[in-house]
């Protein structure tokens, strides 16, 4: 009993002073207004850490390679602090740090073993502090070979958990528009290996359309040749994370083999399709995800984010949001939708 109230304290204790600090060096997060309370403000997902000078940049980094977490026991439900430092982590795209601190607050099953997060992550916070630098601006995508992905995985390690978590960037944040002038948004997913020996392979990839014309892959010519692009950079409105099994992950990354032959195609093989199929595998299902424009019509990212928005998805291994990591535009939203 002492141990938890301990392990407790301390987590609670981080996340109050790394807020306080945070405020402090007028470290700032873009602020949420929700659609139904105009006057409250939160953190923004996806936007990332923005500092004003380099003083307060180096004291920041400072601030957490001093962090000593420790090894805590999972299931510490009560401690949404876990949760916060999750909220913390994805919006500096540390997706793998991220969903540690997720698996903290799990119930152990199958394919939630414990993670351990040790002095290496602490690095990770700070080498993408300096990586993304003072605006956070996102990073351009570049294209990934299939083969590329594949060999990501295929480290010789031993495993210990496995975990999936699609994104979805939305032409117009917080709406289901499909479309804002050229703007179609974005759906895209990350992959993640937890190793053994506190190691793991990770990457953040979606499907698109290859620009071997100026009309490729628009609603003028809606097909294209395929590509894989690495999105690790790219900006997000909407996030749903699991713990898969092995044999899940697998069979994501099938289909990602799969795709290598298949044409996009903007009404029915586009981004959106491949994240839903991939979410599909892990067990995860989004409905009402369609929407329509000029000329044609099928998934977008607009309608998928805006259903996500709207609680329009569930764990199939439990029917509700039960073991889902959830980080959207408004969790409060997402929360009332569960009831």
């Amino acid at each position: 009993m002492f141990k938890y109230r301990y392990h407790t304290t301390l987590a609670a204790f981080l996340i109050i002073a790394f807020t306080s600090f945070a405020a402090n060096a007028q470290t700032m997060l873009a602020a949420n207004t929700y659609r139904d309370s105009p006057a409250i403000s939160q953190p923004l997902p996806g936007t990332m850490v923005r500092l004003k000078g380099r003083a307060e940049k180096l004291r920041l980094l400072s601030f957490l390679k001093g962090l000593n977490i420790p090894d805590v026991p999972v299931n510490e439900e009560s401690d949404q602090g876990w949760v916060q430092l999750a909220n913390t982590f994805t919006k500096l795209r540390l997706y793998p740090l991220a969903m540690k601190c997720f698996l903290k607050t799990l119930t152990p099953d199958s394919v939630t073993r414990d993670v351990p997060i040790t002095q290496a992550d602490q690095q990770l916070i700070a080498d993408q502090l300096h990586k993304i630098g003072y605006e956070g601006r996102p990073e351009k995508s570049n294209i990934i070979k299939t083969d590329q992905i594949l060999e990501t995985f295929h480290d010789d390690k031993p495993s210990l958990a496995y975990a999936m978590v699609l994104h979805v960037k939305q032409p117009v944040r917080g709406t289901p528009k499909v479309h804002k002038f050229i703007n179609t948004g974005h759906t895209f997913i990350t992959l993640i290996k937890f190793n053994t020996d506190s190691s793991y392979a990770a990457l953040t990839f979606g499907f698109g359309p290859g620009k071997n014309n100026l009309l490729a892959g628009t609603p003028l010519m809606p097909s294209a040749p395929p590509k894989f692009m690495d999105d690790g950079g790219h900006a997000w409105d909407e996030v749903i994370g699991k713990f898969i099994s092995k044999h899940r992950f697998k069979k994501i990354l099938e289909l990602a083999r799969q795709y290598e032959g298949l044409s996009y195609n903007l009404s029915t093989n586009n981004c959106t399709d491949f994240g839903l199929r991939a979410a599909q595998l892990a067990g995860l299902q989004v409905r009402d995800t369609r929407g329509s424009w000029p000329l044609g019509k099928g998934n977008s990212p607009g309608v998928a984010g805006e259903s996500i928005l709207l609680g329009k998805f569930n764990n199939s291994d439990t029917g509700n949001f039960d073991r889902l990591y959830i980080d959207t535009l408004s969790n409060t939203n997402s929360a009332s939708a569960r009831q």
